[in-house]
């Protein structure tokens, strides 16, 4: 594109609120944005000013691989953002650019390759069996939230991370506390100094390790003086809270399948299409409020016929690309035979979700056990009067109510 026919007009700023939207609809504000235009300007409620959204698939793609864009430019910016406190910590992964970022992430690769999450494979459904040992004992009705969406996935990642039993609850209490915005920053900040000295300790006890989970890794790599423990410390919390990340996440998956039961019994009908059907309902999820992370632009970049002038922040939309038509024919249909299935659901670029093969294995666990050894499963409260979370980065019911 040529200097003259890039656009110097800018696209007015839209403020967009952090609406508490129950069940999986779409936000309705990201809609609007979407229909506006590939590029856009939002205003969130916290922080200064306004930043850049882009939505469109291909370019939510170029964004997020695209060292002109920088997370760590974030630390010193105080950009439109939707939390009420922003509490990164000098070094933490989400707020670094390669080579740092590769290298801090190169320590626990292991762990989350496909090899490293078959390790936990049996132990993960042994947890699960268990936990639909005691659910079927006590008898419906039950919170499927409570009962197992919550503590599987609490289970699975404190075994990733090498953190023993007792301690699940600690990490678990302080993962909420870090996650909701509507605890104020003092608690959030609390939370997170205690998590920190945990994994400290469980790192620096562990600098001699051959073990294969990921604090043994981290204790390993601090041994060897890859990384500090300052590093390994915060990387080590990014992890532990992104895998409670499931819950939610599953807890939007079976409200989906719960209020449409003909999904449901496709599933059970045809066991062979459930790895697809996972995808595709990953796709279809709205998983978070509004956006996540910004980045800064270092030098000035077109993307649309839009200028980008370093020094901007910019937002990308993973849910407005998983609703792309031009990749997603009739995006809002959950089509479980879509194929191919390019979903962006654990982002895209050197960020992607490290936990994402984790995540699959766990939804493909939760989907099997349950469809298969609760033949009867289905709500046990009309779909409107299942409690959404309020005032979460992550969205998901606070409660799934059910009955067999």
């Amino acid at each position: 594109m040529t200097e003259e026919t890039l656009t110097e007009t800018l696209p007015p700023i839209r403020h967009w609120p952090a609406l508490d939207l129950t069940g999986t609809d779409f936000d309705p504000v990201l809609r609007e944005l979407m229909e506006e235009g590939p590029v856009t300007r939002i205003q969130l409620p916290n922080g200064e000013g306004w930043a850049w959204l882009v939505t469109r698939y291909d370019d939510v793609r170029m964004v997020t691989n695209d060292p002109r864009f920088s997370r760590e430019a974030v630390m010193a910016k105080p950009v439109t953002r939707l939390a009420p406190h922003f509490i990164p910590d000098p070094g933490a992964v989400g707020f670094l650019d390669p080579p740092d970022h590769t290298r801090l992430r190169r320590s626990v690769a292991a762990a989350f390759t496909a090899k490293g999450v078959e390790r936990v494979r049996e132990k993960a459904r042994a947890m699960l069996d268990e936990l639909v040992d005691e659910l079927l004992q006590d008898g419906p009705p039950a919170d499927l939230t409570a009962t197992i969406l919550s503590p599987f996935p609490i289970a699975v990642i404190c075994e990733i991370m090498g953190v023993p039993a007792a301690d699940r609850h600690a990490m678990h209490s302080w993962t909420q506390l870090i996650l909701s915005s509507s605890n104020g920053k003092e608690v959030s900040e609390k939370a997170k100094r205690e998590m920190a000295a945990y994994f400290s300790d469980l790192i620096g006890l562990r600098e001699n390790s051959t073990g294969e989970d990921v604090t043994s890794l981290l204790g390993a790599a601090v041994g060897r003086g890859e990384v500090t423990l300052e590093e390994a410390v915060g990387l080590a919390g990014l992890l532990q809270i992104g895998g409670e990340a499931v819950t939610n996440n599953s807890g939007q998956m079976f409200y989906l399948l719960l209020t449409r039961p003909g999904l449901v019994e496709r599933l059970r009908a045809e066991p062979e299409i459930r790895p697809r059907a996972i995808d595709e309902l990953l796709r279809y999820i709205p998983h978070r409020n509004a956006v996540g992370l910004s980045r800064i632009a270092l030098e000035d970049v077109e993307v649309r016929g839009h200028r980008i002038r370093a020094g901007d922040p910019v937002y990308v939309s993973y849910l407005a690309a998983n609703r792309d038509p031009d990749v997603f024919p009739d995006p809002e249909r959950i089509d479980f035979s879509r194929s191919p299935n390019p979903h962006v659901s654990f982002g895209f670029g050197p960020h992607y979700c490290p936990g994402g093969q984790l995540a699959r294995l766990e939804q493909e666990l939760l989907v099997d056990t349950l469809l298969d050894r609760i033949p009867g499963l289905r709500l046990s409260v009309p779909p409107e009067r299942v409690p959404f979370r309020k005032g979460a980065l992550i969205r998901g019911p606070e409660a799934l109510p059910v009955t067999w």
